[in-house]
């Protein structure tokens, strides 16, 4: 799936939204501020193409804490209408995660994404843009290390700090044996060493905590179903020419 390249982006627009992350970041709060956790979420996206346009799926599933059973679930489609961008990818995943956030009636406490928190070039990744216009806790669990230095833990369980520009930014955590490490960084209202204590009490024998791991199958899941009727439109679309 071919991706707008960032270059569309005019220079004037990318320093404003560079200015908007900085001050998404200097909002952040990074200790914690949440109760419980009695109830955790997880988002997710998933990605269709649709002709010459792409649609995303965002998937959002709460979970009870600590035994993790699921009590609800919410998702929302939209076509993508911002480009590709490294860096950027909060000003095009954030707001479908924040519309299926708001579809859930339950109160959550703490919000964990798939992506960056403040482990990010401008300290504003999208678990701290998504938390910071929220106003809720969010941590971040990403699949590789966007910016910072960490030593890569090698046993299971082991966690190294992730530092970037002289700030703890989160850990590389060893999450299960004969997998890369995530990175667990905080997003909002949280702190690093919370995000990471959190991280751990929601793995259940995989790479990803339940949150996230449980999103991201939802998302996928409904993108399966999304595709199946969306292939099987044009057939039918073809089969009446």
């Amino acid at each position: 799936m071919s991706k707008p390249a960032a270059s569309k982006l005019e220079s004037a627009k990318l320093k404003r939204l560079y200015e908007e992350q900085r001050g998404i970041a200097a909002r952040a709060v990074l200790r914690d501020e949440f109760q419980g956790p009695k109830l955790v979420a997880g988002a997710d996206l998933a990605f269709i193409a649709a002709g010459d346009a792409e649609l995303a799926v965002a998937g959002v599933v709460v979970l009870r804490f600590p035994e993790l059973r699921v009590v609800e679930r919410a998702c929302v489609v939209r076509p993508l209408d911002f480009p590709y961008v490294p860096g950027l990818l909060a000003f095009r995943e954030a707001p479908l995660i924040m519309e299926a956030f708001r579809r859930l009636e339950s109160k959550v406490d703490v919000l964990f994404v798939d992506g960056c928190g403040v482990n990010h070039p401008r300290f504003a990744g999208l678990a701290t843009h998504v938390g910071v216009l929220l106003d809720v806790a969010t941590v971040g669990v990403a699949k590789s290390v966007l910016c910072g230095d960490a030593r890569t833990p090698t046993a299971e369980g082991e966690a190294c700090p992730l530092r970037y520009r002289g700030r703890l930014v989160g850990f590389l955590l060893k999450s299960k044996g004969g997998c890369k490490p995530i990175v667990v960084a905080p997003g909002h209202r949280v702190s690093a060493e919370t995000a990471l204590r959190l991280v751990r009490e929601c793995l259940r024998g995989y790479k990803l905590p339940e949150p996230t791991r449980l999103a991201h199958i939802y998302a996928n899941e409904v993108k399966r179903r999304l595709g199946g009727e969306l292939l099987a439109g044009e057939k039918l679309t073809r089969g009446g020419t």
